[in-house]
């Protein structure tokens, strides 16, 4: 992805590149970790590598299929809520299976924004009127961030760090 990003060209080309870009930096920071090193809990909240994808796919499901596309939480195709739920990662679940959920999330969540110009907006109790240039931002902001947090739990895991003298489990 980082070899096409586009640097030029409209609004909505550079957003949907850059949206793109962060997605794939947030799975760049998990990809290749064991199982193990992947669920490991480095700090007191949920945040594991990943969990941070797992929760990108239900935000990319929040906004896009819930908000966007109006879908009822059963026509999702996963967890829909907006709480600490879209943390959670069943024991069962291994880091090809999240990351292949957030692709096929971020799949239909550009699907669903094509269909809408930038300026289109939709009203919401949580935040009042969005448009989809506020709601395609907002994802680049935080798929960045978590980016970050996935950047920090890789060199602590790949340093063998550990918080307070021990991991937390």
């Amino acid at each position: 992805m980082h070899n096409n990003m586009i640097t030029a060209g409209d609004d909505r080309q550079i957003t949907d590149s850059m949206l793109d870009r962060n997605r794939q930096a947030l799975i760049d920071t998990a990809r290749g970790l064991s199982e193990s090193d992947a669920h490991k809990r480095l700090v007191p909240s949920l945040t594991t590598p990943i969990a941070l994808i797992k929760h990108a796919a239900a935000a990319e499901r929040i906004w896009f299929q819930r908000h966007w596309a109006g879908f009822g939480e059963s026509d999702c195709d996963g967890y829909s809520r907006r709480d600490e739920g879209t943390f959670t990662v069943g024991d069962h679940e291994t880091l090809a299976d999240v990351i292949a959920e957030f692709e096929r999330a971020s799949k239909r969540s550009r699907e669903i924004a094509s269909r809408f110009e930038l300026d289109d907006t939709i009203d919401l109790s949580t935040e009042g009127t969005v448009s989809m240039r506020w709601t395609l931002l907002m994802m680049i902001q935080e798929f960045a961030r978590h980016a970050g947090h996935g950047d920090i739990l890789r060199e602590q895991i790949e340093a063998g760090s550990q918080v307070d003298g021990d991991t937390l489990s």
